[in-house]
């Protein structure tokens, strides 16, 4: 699952991030190589997962963001096991530690607000030791690359690119993907 992961984003550092359905079908047909998906449910979650497998798209699911799934182990060990995603996405250090131990790829997702929250964020992933952590929002250089340095785990920025200056940025900081809801980010 991992080198599915680093291979897709060393084709295309640009990861689709889908928070509305009505945009999944341009993301299955644009050059994106990876999705996160971040909306979804209990009823349709094997179905968009297969949808996105079909097309060749590594497929990563933000399992706090899915609905009618509680945000515990059970859950987790039923998604790995029935629906196959390529990996989760988690702001839980929790789910985040049962991912690695169920050898699911697991990206930690990060929200920097402050000081505090980057120096706790740092102890979170030296903690749980993810395979990637995405930060929020992602147009902070500064922060990516002490991540990086601190850590040594592959980062993605994510939430408020908008442009291409904005995604030259976060990967001259040292950011190997961003991931962007904005369609026309998609395309560069």
């Amino acid at each position: 699952m991992a080198t599915k992961f680093f291979t897709n984003i060393h084709e295309n550092p640009i990861i689709a991030a889908i928070n509305d359905l009505s945009t999944l079908n341009e993301a299955l047909d644009c050059p994106v190589e990876n999705i996160f998906l971040l909306t979804g449910n209990i009823l349709n979650l094997k179905e968009i997962v297969y949808r996105c497998k079909a097309k060749d798209k590594g497929v990563f699911v933000h399992i706090d963001l899915m609905e009618g799934f509680s945000k515990d182990k059970w859950s987790l060990e039923y998604i790995a096991n029935n629906v196959e995603p390529d990996g989760i996405i988690t702001t839980k250090s929790n789910l985040a530690r049962a991912s690695k131990e169920l050898n699911m790829f697991t990206i930690q997702r990060l929200f920097i607000l402050d000081s505090l929250s980057l120096d706790s964020g740092i102890k979170l992933i030296q903690s749980a030791r993810p395979d990637a952590v995405e930060i929020l929002p992602g147009i902070m250089p500064k922060i990516v690359k002490t991540i990086h340095e601190e850590t040594r785990i592959p980062i993605i920025t994510g939430g408020l690119i908008k442009d291409k200056e904005d995604v030259i940025g976060s990967l001259n900081a040292g950011a190997v993907g961003i991931s962007t809801s904005n369609k026309k980010v998609w395309y560069m």
